[in-house]
């Protein structure tokens, strides 16, 4: 992956910070082999995040998101942003600054190639939240709240996460700020994001 990202820099193409680990995981993407041996060093590598985030990304604690499924281009970005401080948690920031790039690398991949787990909810709940996700979060998160590079998944994602998380979006208390977010959601009451968290997290 190093010498990936070393071509580019030789040809004098220009490769950001930011964008030459983007370039390093759409190759190892490409390549099987490459793929599946980032997935077993990201096995490895994620040792001290499994008290939080599980053993397969499926966190036992509510109010840590599960990262089994995510996009691994977006997974990548958001270790580089707690890396850099755009993203702010004083224990992740001290875990994540200690990685190399060909860990956080292998850390996405593995991640994005685990097993999401729905989960159960109650049904009117679940109906209500289906009805004003598809009025209001469907066309940036994709119809099956898979999300993507740059969008993150939603589907079996912890409701007590998305709840907060949103209310958070809504009321800009929250150390991520997002205008198009606060605008979608703000007109959504309590019991309307806890409908659509619970909705989420019933999805595959």
């Amino acid at each position: 992956m190093k010498r990936i990202v070393g071509l580019f820099l030789s040809l004098g193409l220009g490769v950001s910070a930011q964008a030459a680990p983007d370039a390093a995981l759409q190759a190892l993407l490409a390549d099987p082999a490459a793929r599946q041996a980032a997935e077993a060093a990201g096995k490895k590598a994620v040792f001290f995040c499994a008290n939080c985030h599980g053993e397969n990304g499926v966190s036992k604690l509510p109010e840590v998101p599960n990262l089994a499924g995510q996009n691994p281009a977006y997974l990548l970005e958001q270790i580089r942003k707690f890396g850099n401080g755009q993203r702010r948690d004083e224990f992740m920031q001290g875990l994540i600054k200690v990685l190399k790039d060909d860990e956080r690398l292998q850390m996405s991949v593995f991640y994005a190639s685990q097993q999401p787990l729905p989960g159960k909810q109650e049904a009117a709940q679940v109906a209500a939240g289906k009805v004003m996700y598809e009025k209001l979060c469907w066309r940036c998160h994709g119809e099956q709240a898979r999300g993507s590079e740059i969008i993150p998944r939603l589907a079996s994602q912890h409701p007590e996460y998305l709840a907060t998380a949103v209310i958070r979006y809504r009321d800009k208390t929250g150390e991520r700020r997002d205008p198009q977010m606060s605008s979608a959601v703000a007109p959504l009451r309590d019991e309307d994001i806890k409908a659509i968290a619970a909705y989420l997290n019933t999805l595959p």
